[in-house]
């Protein structure tokens, strides 16, 4: 009896062992799907990224990455027509009527000038943006809470982030006059020098101007500003941004202290920032690419975002090397960065 009994418990299990390994392979549900959905039709998705750094990389990476995980794989329901305008304005319009006249489903635009295009391109396509500072006075939308009938995403500007790293400039590195790199054809640029102006001021400090036009021409800026400055800024300025280690090289060398707009710049070796992870930024942006793709949402119905969270962060190793004493009570304030 005992015999008998544990016989019919050994096929039992082995038949459970058998039906659950037939019923793993025979699913098709993709495994990244974080709501177990199977997306049915096959979508073209345009993405157009202003220009290669690790900002707009990581803000490209996340946006794929909501999408997988909404159930949108590569290779299998989504096919990405990756195309970077290399910092071109022109590139950035060719790029957007190719994708209109290739009938994408949605275009994704990594930046301010990849964004205008896009908008100038299409008024059917939905158009979602992204590492955009300011997407009203760029004219890409009405307000923030009223996107265009085809076009809505995420700003890079959190109204609070600018502000406490110019108050760690003033107040904690001392710093009396500041120098600002940027590309003036860059309309966020813009914005955030008026704005930093507008702060340093406020704290008892000025700012002196260093424009470009081109990469190749931020080296020479950068030494243009030493001697008349205690510290550097650099907004989030594609331009200035592609060409980072240049400003490096001569905070390092001239012992200037260098503050950038965002934490990836931060990492390269600047002194501190006030910022986010673009990454998530851009997987804030694939998610609300999802909603309008499922057919759950317009993009007039889709609010533009801010990121969702803000951290001031030191680069220790870089503050040594361009002369500024890291101070322990830093902690109080920021986060210590101390390398990957």
């Amino acid at each position: 009896m005992k015999k008998s009994f544990k016989a019919m418990s050994f096929l039992l299990a082995a038949g459970l062992l058998v039906l659950g390994g037939c019923g793993k392979e025979a699913s098709n549900e993709p495994s990244n799907s974080s709501k177990g959905e199977k997306v049915e039709k096959s979508y073209k998705i345009g993405i157009s990224q202003f220009v290669a750094h690790p900002s707009l990389d990581a803000a490209t990476e996340g946006f794929k990455k909501a999408l997988q995980d909404e159930g949108f794989i590569e290779g299998e329901n989504v096919e990405y027509n990756f195309q970077n305008a290399q910092a071109d304005m022109n590139n950035t319009q060719t790029i957007a009527n190719n994708f209109v006249g290739d009938k994408v489903d949605l275009i994704f635009a990594n930046a301010t000038p990849s964004a205008v295009s896009a908008l100038n391109a299409t008024k059917d396509i939905p158009i979602l943006f992204t590492s955009v500072t300011d997407p009203v006075g760029a004219g890409l939308v009405e307000a923030f809470d009223k996107p265009g009938a085809n076009i809505t995403g995420t700003t890079d500007n959190h109204p609070e982030g600018t502000a406490k790293t110019i108050n760690f400039i003033t107040d904690e590195a001392g710093a009396k006059k500041i120098g600002v790199i940027y590309n003036a054809g860059e309309q966020n640029s813009e914005v955030q020098v008026a704005e930093v102006k507008k702060l340093a001021e406020a704290k008892g400090a000025s700012i002196v101007e260093a424009s470009v036009s081109t990469s190749a021409e931020v080296k020479q800026a950068t030494e243009s500003l030493v001697g008349r400055v205690d510290a550097i800024y650099v907004p989030t300025d594609n331009t200035v941004v592609s060409a980072l280690e240049s400003v490096i090289s001569v905070a390092n060398s001239k012992k200037l202290p260098l503050f950038v707009g965002e934490l990836d710049s931060m990492k390269r070796g600047a002194v501190a920032a006030s910022g986010f992870s673009y990454y998530d930024l851009g997987y804030q942006t694939g998610k609300m690419a999802a909603e309008i793709l499922k057919g759950n949402k317009k993009p007039s119905e889709i609010p533009v975002e801010l990121p969702s969270s803000l951290t001031l962060m030191i680069n220790k190793k870089a503050a040594e090397e361009q002369g500024l004493a890291v101070k322990q009570e830093w902690e109080k304030i920021a986060e210590f960065y101390e390398g990957e």
